[in-house]
């Protein structure tokens, strides 16, 4: 079969078309054909270093990156219930781990898929799965409906999932965007937006009961000061907090705290239920054809992503 490989650490450049043999399944796993692919800064990031691709894929090169999957299923393990062949399916592969996507062919779990919708593409399907899971297992049970939540970043892949999400559980949305991405992050369900160019959302606002923070540093310090006591920031963004962030959070009883996505089947299955009911609506800003995937990357490092850029095969 045919997969993208990166035979060592470097840039997109090291991205190569290369023939792999096919994957074999074990008995809780289906084999799914892939159509589409989504990428994210995850994907990205940790191909320019031998220290984040060992601590991610091991030290075995070539690698083959991605998790982010929608297909259909053509062989299924002796254990698999949910799924049989035919089946359309989506979801994020093996998360945190390797989950080897970018290929014609991809083994994964059956407790990380679901079935698409029969309303949404195949690559809507593959752009609602790392983002909106992120998004979804940072918002769920953590707000309640009224609550002032402000999204960071919100025209990004894991904001205008957050976006329309926190929407969707009756909060009033309150997020940062660029001003020539208003009328978007306005349109798909917040109520204010705030130009981060222009205007310091730490100045504006106040009396805030959960963030999202997607920035790190200096944002999700500020982010910080403008909750009110009690509330709480996640963030997306590493896993060193900053100590100016820890000590606002003291002092106000505030919640600071990060968060990395996992694989979930019962997770992948709510957002199917979304994106069926309307709920959610992913926005597709590029496509680029599989042999394309070094200009993929190079798109999504630019950072000015308008939702999510899909591969397709």
């Amino acid at each position: 079969m045919k997969a993208i490989v990166l035979t060592k650490a470097g840039g997109p450049e090291n991205l190569h078309l290369a023939e792999v043999e096919k994957p074999s399944i074990k008995e809780n796993e289906v084999l799914v054909a892939v159509k589409a692919i989504s990428l994210n800064p995850a994907d990205v990031k940790p191909k320019y270093t031998d220290k984040m691709l060992d601590s991610m894929y091991g030290k075995n090169r070539p690698v083959i990156l991605g998790w982010d999957i929608a297909g259909t299923v053509t062989e299924a393990g002796t254990a698999v219930t949910d799924f049989k062949v035919g089946d359309t399916v989506f979801g994020m592969v093996n998360f945190p781990g390797a989950g080897k996507a970018y290929a014609e062919f991809v083994a994964a779990p059956e407790a990380h898929l679901a079935l698409m919708p029969s309303n949404v593409s195949f690559e809507e399907a593959a752009a609602t799965t790392l983002a909106a899971l992120t998004a979804l297992q940072i918002l769920e049970g953590k707000i309640n409906k009224g609550d002032k939540v402000l999204i960071q970043a919100g025209s990004g892949g894991v904001g205008h999932f957050a976006i329309q999400i926190a929407k969707s559980f009756g909060a009033y949305v309150i997020t940062t965007a660029s001003a020539k991405n208003k009328d978007f992050v306005l349109s798909i369900g917040a109520a204010e937006a705030i130009d981060y160019h222009t205007q310091k959302f730490e100045e504006i606002l106040s009396d805030i009961d959960f963030v999202l923070d997607t920035q790190g540093g200096q944002v999700l310090v500020n982010s910080t000061k403008v909750l009110k006591d009690g509330g709480t920031v996640i963030t997306t963004f590493g896993m060193d907090m900053p100590e100016e962030a820890k000590a606002i959070a003291e002092k106000g009883n505030k919640t600071v705290s990060n968060i990395l996505v996992h694989s979930s089947a019962k997770d992948m299955n709510t957002l199917k239920g979304m994106l069926e009911s309307g709920a959610i609506k992913p926005n597709i800003y590029k496509t680029f054809a599989f042999e394309d995937m070094a200009d993929a990357h190079r798109e999504v490092e630019k950072g000015r992503t308008v939702g999510k850029v899909i591969v397709t095969l």
